[in-house]
């Protein structure tokens, strides 16, 4: 190997070094900056309570309603973009779409995906005035929905596209149909990949503010029913932060540290599942 050509190979073992190590550095910078300022403020009074009438002037409550309401506004939001993403990934990859068709829904979803998630709010705060639908769980549901759906049909058509051609053609040389191909061979293989697309795009969703500020509200009350509008984690930390307390500004990270081991947890989870699903799949 000249010597022209073993400096540029170093040079980009070391560039592709330092950028790991950058991403690193600040994820731990992230985390670790929001469990030293949140965890003191931490409290199984604070998870298990609702805000008082001075929670936000420093005085006693808790965050409970933005927790339920996180999980009541981002599960059933995975779920509905999943009955969605699905289908149309599996529609692009499995040649049910002719090819010009499937570039023009795969540009729309790349455009979609690079939308600002305030616009998403924005598009659904104006279908809800056309209705006459008030702030609700359920404006917030449905524009999660199509705030998820983009990110985790991209990501579930870039996993089917992955299954080895070889399966597909074994699968058609025995006889199987497209949909029997589909539902035994190529969704089975591509599992784990499909609940890690599914986890993106929940964790964009609960971590998402702007969207939900004009469809869900905010409420200091867990909602009963999809007409209630709902709290957030997000806007918990952001209408803490926006205090000038130190007391409820420390509260704020508390939330914040909440909803980091809510989006941990569910990504580990996704990974532990993935993994067991991975002895169903041929490598």
């Amino acid at each position: 190997m000249s010597t022209a050509r073993l400096a540029r190979e170093r040079a980009t073992l070391f560039l592709m070094q330092l950028a790991l190590v950058c991403v690193i550095a600040a994820t731990l910078f992230i985390m670790g900056t929001v469990l030293f300022r949140g965890v003191p403020a931490l409290t199984w009074a604070m998870l298990t309570s609702l805000p008082t009438g001075g929670f936000y002037l420093g005085k006693g409550g808790g965050i409970l309603n933005a927790i339920v309401g996180s999980v009541l506004l981002s599960i059933p939001a995975t779920l509905l973009a999943t009955l969605v993403s699905l289908p149309v990934a599996t529609a692009l990859q499995t040649e049910y779409l002719p090819r010009s068709l499937a570039r023009i829904v795969t540009v729309a979803l790349d455009i979609l995906w690079g939308i600002p998630s305030i616009v998403y709010g924005v598009f659904g705060f104006l279908v809800m005035l056309a209705f006459g639908i008030g702030t609700s769980l359920l404006g917030g549901i449905l524009t999660l929905t199509f705030l998820m759906i983009p990110v985790m049909t991209r990501a579930m058509s870039e996993v089917i596209a992955a299954t080895p051609l070889e399966l597909k053609e074994t699968a058609y040389a025995i006889g199987a149909t497209k949909y029997e191909t589909m539902r035994h061979v190529i969704l089975r293989q591509s599992f784990p990949g499909l609940v890690t697309a599914m986890m993106l795009a929940f964790g964009r969703g609960i971590g998402d503010a702007a969207a939900v500020l004009f469809t869900a509200g905010y409420s200091d009350r867990i909602p009963r029913s999809l007409t209630d509008p709902a709290a957030s984690l997000p806007l918990a930390v952001f209408f803490q932060l926006a205090s000038p307390s130190p007391i409820v500004q420390q509260r704020a990270y508390a939330a914040a540290c909440v909803l980091m081991v809510i989006v941990l947890t569910i990504s580990i989870g996704a990974r532990l599942l993935g993994s067991r699903a991975r002895r169903f799949t041929i490598r």
